[in-house]
């Protein structure tokens, strides 16, 4: 049997990244002798060992692991299918508008936005744009599992595995430090200036949902990282673009030695979205 089912992939799935069949069983909201059994029920339909039980606790065979990553994919394929379904869906009832979801970093080509957004609205037959601002690398997943149907990623921060993307534009990089801050009279720094400052560790945002260590303040938003820099307790690196919505108690200082750091937008290889075709001539034409 080489199908699956996504109620059984989602079973799977649970008790891979909790490795505890109990609380993977409380974050499904079931109890656990019949998750057990349907766990069992797929590796027999397989012929596959996917978990190592022991009193120890349960750990992942290198064909869970396998199952793990494809599943996640495969799980993301479904959920984004549906969620745009529904956006297609709401186009076709009657004076319905065409809609794209547009994912963008909070801060980040801020300037680009503005143009490509104004200059999309002024094509005939635009749709639409709704504007879904996201945590540093969230635009990867947004689009792979349908919350948003196009993006702007930043190499090498974002992946652009498995999408078509066009680049737009390069920049440099900068330190966003407290006006007041020593550093801020400098007018150039290097990535070891910023990354080891005593009073002033980096500010740590996010990834896949789990912070990078440090003893810098975990970031949620950018309002919040704004007013931790302007207070003095924080530093944070960013593309040049982000100038654009820095306070006067901000200094922005730029980094000789970081990575230059380039815009794409990106969409799903398989769409067949003639909105989103719009949209993709309308940002390279810029």
């Amino acid at each position: 049997m080489d199908t699956l089912e996504t109620r059984e992939l989602r079973y799977f799935m649970a008790v891979a990244e909790e490795l505890h069949f109990g609380r993977a069983a409380e974050r499904l909201g079931m109890a656990q002798p019949p998750l057990s059994r349907a766990v069992q029920q797929l590796e027999r339909r397989l012929g596959v060992c996917l978990l190592k039980r022991n009193r120890r606790g349960v750990s992942l065979t290198g064909a869970g692991e396998m199952l793990l990553h494809e599943g996640r994919a495969a799980l993301d394929a479904t959920t984004a299918a549906a969620r745009r379904t529904r956006r297609a869906g709401g186009a076709d009832s009657p004076g319905g508008p065409r809609r794209l979801v547009l994912a963008v970093k909070a801060g980040a080509s801020h300037e680009l936005l503005h143009k490509l957004l104004d200059a999309y609205a002024a094509e005939p037959d635009s749709a639409e744009i709704e504007v879904l601002p996201s945590g540093t690398c969230e635009q990867e997943g947004m689009l792979r599992d349908g919350r948003a149907d196009v993006a702007l990623m930043h190499a090498p921060f974002n992946s652009l595995a498995g999408f078509d993307s066009e680049e737009l534009m390069t920049e440099g990089q900068i330190a966003i430090l407290p006006a007041g801050h020593p550093l801020a009279a400098h007018r150039t720094l290097s990535l070891a200036d910023v990354s080891d400052i005593p009073d002033l560790p980096l500010a740590r945002w996010s990834r896949h949902g789990t912070y990078p260590p440090g003893p810098g303040p975990e970031i949620h938003d950018q309002t919040q990282l704004a007013q931790l820099i302007a207070l003095g307790r924080t530093v944070a690196v960013f593309p040049d673009s982000a100038r654009a919505w820095l306070w006067a108690e901000h200094t922005a200082v730029p980094l000789t030695d970081a990575p230059p750091v380039v815009t794409h937008i990106a969409w799903p290889a398989h769409s067949r979205s003639l909105a989103l075709a719009g949209l993709i001539r309308t940002a390279t034409r810029l």
